[in-house]
């Protein structure tokens, strides 16, 4: 697992929250793992980016475009167009998970001119208290395939550096918004 270093109780809550929420059958020739972020944003702001199925490119800087068909809800496919410079063009993609009150969403990729097989994914959001102010304890886990002809360091080197800079990304985004917000620090924590 590739997790930030903080101190043992903040790692403990981590980990807490991944072994209730990120649990992923890895089947053989599958590698998996989980990501942290934590962001000086509250959950709800975070949250109002992340839920948005139909508008990834918000805070991810790879994609350029989104398609969706269906409701938005559980089940409903977006087609991601990738920007030029990732050895993919576009990726279908279906909604298999968000609960609004827990702040999690699942989706699971389903096609696309990419390597990416049997990928699926989990992001949590988790309030906390960052500088005295709200913030968010973000948790991104994955499980995928591992391509003929790459190993499994390889595919999950690959995978975690594109959530790394999506996580990057949507942690500058809420910041960016939370100064905007102005949200007032909490008293006597």
């Amino acid at each position: 697992m590739v997790m930030n270093g903080h101190d043992d109780a903040t790692d403990s809550s981590e980990y807490s929250h991944i072994r209730r929420h990120h649990k992923h059958e890895v089947r053989a020739n599958q590698c998996t793992s989980s990501l942290v972020k934590h962001i000086k944003a509250p959950v709800h702001l975070v949250w109002s980016l992340v839920r948005r199925f139909d508008q990834p490119q918000k805070y991810k800087p790879f994609v350029s475009g989104c398609y969706v068909q269906g409701n938005l809800g559980i089940g409903s496919v977006r087609e991601v167009c990738v920007r030029s410079g990732l050895p993919a063009t576009t990726s279908m993609e279906r909604l298999e998970l968000l609960d609004e009150e827990e702040h999690i969403m699942g989706i699971k990729i389903v096609g696309g001119d990419h390597r990416l097989r049997n990928y699926s994914s989990i992001m949590t959001l988790h309030p906390e208290i960052i500088d005295g102010r709200p913030g968010t304890l973000v948790i991104e886990s994955f499980v995928v395939d591992v391509p003929d002809g790459n190993t499994n360091d390889e595919t999950c080197y690959f995978v975690e550096a594109l959530i790394k800079c999506n996580l990057k990304s949507l942690a500058d985004v809420s910041e960016r918004l939370a100064v905007q917000d102005r949200t007032e620090p909490i008293v006597g924590v």
